[in-house]
């Protein structure tokens, strides 16, 4: 692996004793680490360069972690890891509330950090970053959603940024369009492991996808209720591409 390679980590935490060591052993697991103490030195990061994946610690002076996912969400598709010292479910539930992909409590093994790493890094980039023309797509109402890339296009062309939830849950709406989907179906398609800790987790990330593609978000058109048995995608859905 080169280092145009290496999947790209931005660290951030406000303890040196932490950050400096857990950088240099995720540079040496072959990650191209960049490492700040504030979520502000990390906005200034983000605005200059690409970036994989961020690892946040939750606690930090000023701007703190759960604040810094809020803004990644609503303005990217980066995943983010958050680092939490509170072994709590409040502190968590609402990190994965609000689009973080996962959390590690402190103190944890670097090693069972870069499995997470990994394993989030596989999730959402399947691979690489270079785009495959000969991907699946998924046409629905205005937008259509490229399986392989994980992007979702709107009527006009334009890109709409997705976190790894959101893209799981149209996922699975897309493959199964006018079908009734539980909530306890879906979870365990898109949250996998967290699922069990916040059984409301799915009724947010569905909140969140309505804000991006429906027209009006409080009347929607195509992620509806069933009340009483979850949410169908009520559109027809035309499938592209191999095998389809």
């Amino acid at each position: 692996m080169t280092d145009s390679d290496a999947p790209r980590i931005l660290l951030i935490d406000d303890e040196p004793s932490i950050r400096e060591p857990l950088s240099e052993y995720l540079t040496a697991q072959g990650f191209a680490v960049t490492d700040v103490a504030s979520a502000a030195e990390a906005r200034s990061v983000l605005r200059a360069q690409g970036v994989d994946l961020v690892v946040s610690d939750i606690m930090m002076p000023g701007e703190d972690g759960l604040s810094l996912t809020r803004h990644l969400r609503e303005t990217s598709s980066i995943p983010v890891i958050l680092l939490t010292a509170r072994a709590e479910d409040t502190e968590r539930i609402i990190g994965l509330e609000i689009g973080a992909d996962d959390y590690v409590v402190k103190p944890f093994n670097p090693r069972e950090l870069v499995a997470r790493i990994r394993t989030v890094l596989r999730r959402t980039q399947q691979g690489g970053r270079a785009l495959d023309p000969g991907g699946t797509y998924y046409a629905f109402g205005d937008w259509v959603l490229r399986e392989v890339e994980r992007v979702l296009i709107d009527g006009e062309g334009n890109e709409v940024a997705l976190s790894s939830g959101e893209y799981h849950l149209l996922h699975a709406l897309v493959r199964h369009p006018r079908q009734v989907m539980s909530r306890d179906r879906l979870l365990d398609m898109v949250r996998g492991r967290e699922a069990d800790i916040f059984d409301r987790a799915i009724d947010n990330l569905v909140s969140r996808l309505r804000k991006k593609i429906e027209v009006d978000a409080a009347h929607p058109q195509l992620v509806k209720t069933v009340w009483g048995g979850g949410y169908t995608l009520a559109c027809e859905v035309k499938r592209m591409g191999p095998a389809a």
